[in-house]
């Protein structure tokens, strides 16, 4: 058991981040009263649900797109459907198999199942990660400028500052490298950043319109600006997946940014991890044959 735990310890760990993060977000709802989250559930309009899922969709092809641009200004010949495809794969594995193994080794997996230059494609995944968080890095004064106006935060602005630009800057300090063969394709590196720009406003209008669907209006440019400083904080390594931070730290600015009561902040939360689940169920029909093809090299390996 002991070495269990040594050998696991990350992943026993972030799994202890998650559930301390979804008792503190319980906390938090039943100070209001249990009631009153199922009541702002009862709320959300099935219609405006059904147009943010279109919305993540669109989003979710944004995504494959940036990473289509690099594999192909990179020499890579792969068809965008097939990028389509990887992509959905990793999303759902990410969401569903977050402790064995990670949505970027399914995609790599999968591209080099389908005969495509393995180094290549590595270096593209971590290439892609770093444009997703540059594009996310252009939004983030939309989100700190608000919460820095907020009164008695000199707290929360410490620890964002420590927590958001430290993960930045040695994410960036690490993967430098990485830009090698695109640094040569100025093109490929524009439209990667135009694409994930693309998906970053369909996430954004994803949640404004479960917002509507609770009829609260708050501002697009808020939405965006609490959305991504939800990003950053999920990208430090204390849960599996962001599984309960990202619900905590959306449901703790929309209260003090956009103005909601606990439980119709933990209602949008929810519902957009719930979003994030279904847009990737798409991936569950491909996983199959790309695990078995890795497992293969393994054993021959």
């Amino acid at each position: 058991m002991i070495k269990w735990l040594r050998e696991n310890r990350q992943t026993v760990a972030r799994g202890l981040g998650s559930v301390l993060a979804l008792v503190l977000l319980l906390v938090l709802i039943r100070e209001e009263g249990d009631g009153e989250l199922f009541s702002a559930l009862r709320r959300v309009s099935p219609w405006y649900f059904f147009i943010a899922l279109v919305v993540l969709l669109i989003s979710r092809t944004f995504a494959a797109a940036r990473w289509y641009i690099l594999l192909r200004s990179a020499g890579v010949n792969i068809p965008f459907s097939r990028a389509v495809m990887l992509m959905f794969t990793g999303n759902f594995s990410s969401n569903f198999l977050p402790t064995t193994i990670g949505g970027d080794m399914v995609r790599l997996g999968g591209a080099m199942q389908l005969g495509y230059d393995r180094a290549i494609c590595l270096a593209s995944l971590v290439v892609d990660r770093l444009i997703g968080m540059a594009g996310m890095a252009l939004a983030l004064p939309l989100g700190l400028i608000p919460l820095f106006s907020l009164n008695d935060s000199s707290l929360v602005q410490s620890l964002s500052l420590a927590g958001i630009f430290q993960k930045v800057t040695d994410f960036a300090k690490r993967t430098l490298e990485a830009f090698s063969i695109w640094l040569k394709k100025p093109l490929g590196l524009s439209g990667a950043l135009l694409a994930t720009l693309g998906n970053q406003l369909f996430i954004y209008l994803m949640i404004y319109l479960l917002l509507l669907g609770i009829d609260h209006q708050v501002s697009f440019w808020l939405v965006a600006g609490m959305y991504t400083l939800t990003y950053f904080v999920t990208l430090i390594p204390i849960s599996i997946n962001g599984l309960g931070v990202q619900e905590l730290s959306m449901t703790f600015l929309l209260i003090q940014l956009g103005g909601l009561t606990s439980s119709e902040s933990a209602t949008i939360a929810l519902l957009t991890r719930v979003l994030f689940v279904l847009t990737s169920l798409p991936g569950a029909f491909f996983l199959p044959s790309i695990l078995a093809a890795m497992n293969e090299k393994k054993v021959v390996g």
